[in-house]
């Protein structure tokens, strides 16, 4: 089973480690695509910090992320499942599994990346700040740049087993399952579901979307289970106790639709 998240725009800081060493990252295939895109934004948040804030979308508050970019070269690093925090990040809660469910995560979970275009969680990279959404001046929009080189690699890397999507919609733009891939692949939308007036209304809430999401792997995780493709991931995550929906898809080469309802996050 291969699971595909999205990054957290915050990160915890760059550790106390060894600097970054492109060659020891995941994916090795992306090693290009990767020099390019770090070379470009730490040249660009070196040599105008202003502009750099405005292409990365950072607001007055944040002026601190554009100085953090320039040290990706020499600033320490932590695994990645440390660098990312956040709402999905904190109900996964690496740290806490067993040394079993840990060794599950260092091989199932994938995440994607406006500048590596995506790590393991095992794999040392420093803080940095750049989403999936900037538009770098030579390079341009990171979603549409990193579509070739993540279709050269993430086929071999989703294997021969269940892909579960549980990207954003900013990084699913990095790139789509097709073919064969696409229908052992299934994507996950959570449902915030209420009465309201005697009658039940379903929305996406961001909290509850990522929170249930980051718990959802983690029951994985923990179980042990290894569902072969998306029907038998349905089976599981009601065996599991989640409220999950499943629509297959009506053409051949296309992905499953899972809905998971929740009514609150404990």
């Amino acid at each position: 089973m291969l699971v595909l998240l999205p990054p957290s725009e915050g990160k915890a800081a760059s550790g106390r480690g060894v600097p970054l060493k492109p060659e020891s990252l995941s994916l090795p295939g992306l090693a290009g695509a990767r020099a390019e895109v770090l070379d470009e934004l730490v040249e660009l948040c070196a040599a105008d910090r202003e502009k750099a804030r405005e292409v990365l979308g950072l607001s007055e508050g944040l002026r601190g992320e554009v100085a953090k970019n320039v040290e990706l070269r020499t600033a320490g690093t932590r695994p990645a499942g440390e660098i990312y925090t956040g709402v999905l990040y904190d109900a996964l809660d690496l740290a806490s599994l067993d040394a079993a469910a840990k060794r599950r995560a260092g091989k199932s979970l994938l995440v994607f990346s406006g500048l590596w275009g995506a790590v393991r969680v095992g794999d040392r990279i420093p803080s940095y700040r750049c989403s999936m959404g900037v538009k770098l001046p030579g390079l341009g929009a990171l979603g549409a740049y990193w579509r070739g080189p993540m279709a050269e690699v993430m086929p071999e890397a989703a294997g021969d087993g269940l892909v579960l999507d549980l990207r954003s919609s900013a990084y699913t733009a990095a790139w789509k399952p097709k073919g064969e891939v696409a229908e052992r692949t299934a994507s996950v939308r959570v449902l915030h579901s209420q009465l309201v007036d005697g009658v039940e209304k379903r929305s996406v809430v961001s909290h509850f979307n990522k929170a249930t999401k980051g718990r959802m792997v983690r029951d994985l995780l923990v179980s042990g289970a290894r569902p072969k493709g998306p029907a038998e991931l349905v089976e599981t995550l009601r065996g599991l106790g989640y409220v999950v929906e499943a629509e297959a898809p009506a053409r051949a080469g296309r992905a499953w639709s899972l809905d998971v309802v929740v009514t609150e996050i404990h």
